[in-house]
């Protein structure tokens, strides 16, 4: 008679993760980058199965209700799949933070002082929907030298479980620990609350998704948190912004992808610029299909635009609906996102230096634009390879993290026998 073994609890796997942290934190560069390459390679060869189970869950997310957003986010296509691939292959390429010194210095005694990175240890990750994170941030721990422990939510769980499966059998294949990346989405919401609560076990805690599961996360857990943000996204347009420049930027910023979080939910525009740029603004976005909601001012220069309500200027809609706002000056524009902003990403589009300069200086968002989309918020885009997600708090890391957000630091001091007076 066979016996099934137990399946594993949470502490069974964070005791497996530390100790493969161990193993990790004394790894070479070659031998990180030997494990991507695998990993790369091995995402490639599933790509099949990967499709597979991701039709599944995307058949039970339209069955549950999900969003049109939400069921975007958690599809992947060969196509999806190639982009993590590369991804995974654009973080070889880039330099191993571990060891790298930040600062030093001689102290007048002959002691030498050097601060350098090192890995956190064991760095968990809660998401939802968003299996490509599975693949990210598995390949910048690996890089930075970290084990990994993801709950990734029960929408994605087939496509993660065939996702991790690959990451493991790449990083085994090179003489890695398997537990270098583990998923406890088995254990469920009940894993998910023990892990906030792992502290000791876990260095840090990294929450991706909906603005009430990075609360939830925030607000409960006992482990360092690196707090990702909703992206109630804006872009103003000053009095001076060129028509086909601001068609341009705000219809790829709405567009272009729509589920995401660098995607614009609120378009401000200079009421001396309104008349000259919303009409055509607002044709082109309805061709694109966006529903357009929109204050008093926007609603006689357009007809049909829905009524914004206050609750629009604070929604993160995933989705292709926009909410417009005309506004007196740079200064309203400013005091609109100081109120309504997750502090994400803000864009201005103007051609006067001294107007975008002050916004610049005064917007207080993790990344700030002029003239650009906000589409451009992503740790790929930034030359990060892969992202672990775009950083809205104020502590230790700000705006796209890549690989130095994944380290800590500690201080290394040389001596030849000093001791303290």
């Amino acid at each position: 008679m066979s016996l099934t073994a137990p399946a594993p609890t949470l502490t069974d796997t964070l005791v497996a993760s530390r100790a493969a942290a161990g193993v990790l934190a004394t790894a070479t560069t070659a031998a990180k980058d030997a494990a991507l390459r695998a990993i790369a390679a091995s995402v490639r060869a599933s790509v099949d199965d990967v499709v597979f189970a991701n039709h599944a869950d995307l058949v039970a997310g339209e069955d549950a209700g999900l969003s049109s957003g939400l069921l975007d986010r958690l599809r992947l296509d060969p196509e999806r799949i190639e982009a993590l691939a590369v991804a995974v292959e654009q973080v070889i390429g880039l330099t191993d933070p571990v060891g790298a010194s930040v600062r030093g210095s001689v102290l007048p005694n002959g002691l030498q002082l050097s601060q350098v990175r090192v890995p956190f240890g064991v760095v968990g990750a809660i998401y939802e929907a968003r299996p490509n994170v599975t693949v990210d941030i598995a390949s910048l721990a690996l890089k930075s030298g970290n084990a990994v422990v993801l709950r990734g939510g029960s929408a994605a769980e087939r496509t993660n479980a065939v996702l991790v499966a690959c990451i493991q059998d790449a990083v085994a294949s090179v003489g890695l620990p398997r537990a270098l990346v583990q998923t406890i989405d088995p254990l469920g919401r009940a894993g998910a609350t023990e892990l906030m609560r792992a502290r000791g076990m876990v260095d840090v805690l990294i929450p991706r998704g909906s603005a009430s599961l990075i609360q939830t996360v925030v607000t409960e857990s006992q482990v360092p948190v690196i707090e990702t943000g909703a992206g109630v996204v804006h872009v103003f347009l000053d009095a001076s912004a060129p028509l086909d420049r601001a068609v341009d930027i705000v219809l790829n910023s709405k567009v272009q992808r729509p589920s995401v979080c660098n995607a614009l939910e609120t378009l401000l525009v200079h009421r001396d610029a309104a008349e000259r740029l919303l009409p055509t603004l607002a044709a082109r976005l309805r061709a694109a299909g966006v529903t357009l909601r929109g204050d008093d001012a926007t609603r006689v220069l357009v007809p049909g635009v829905l009524r914004a309500t206050e609750a629009d200027w604070a929604t993160e809609s995933m989705d292709l609906d926009l909410s417009i706002r005309v506004v007196a000056d740079v200064d309203q524009a400013m005091a609109h996102i100081a109120e309504f902003s997750t502090h994400h990403t803000e864009s201005i589009v103007t051609n006067d230096v001294d107007t975008a300069e002050r916004f610049l200086a005064a917007v207080d968002s993790a990344v700030v634009m002029v003239n650009a989309s906000t589409r451009f918020t992503d740790g790929g885009e930034f030359g990060f390879g892969a992202e672990v997600g775009i950083s809205t708090q104020k502590l230790h890391a700000r705006g796209p993290m890549g690989l130095p957000e994944l380290t800590s630091t500690k201080w290394v001091v040389r001596g030849q026998g000093q001791i303290r007076g």
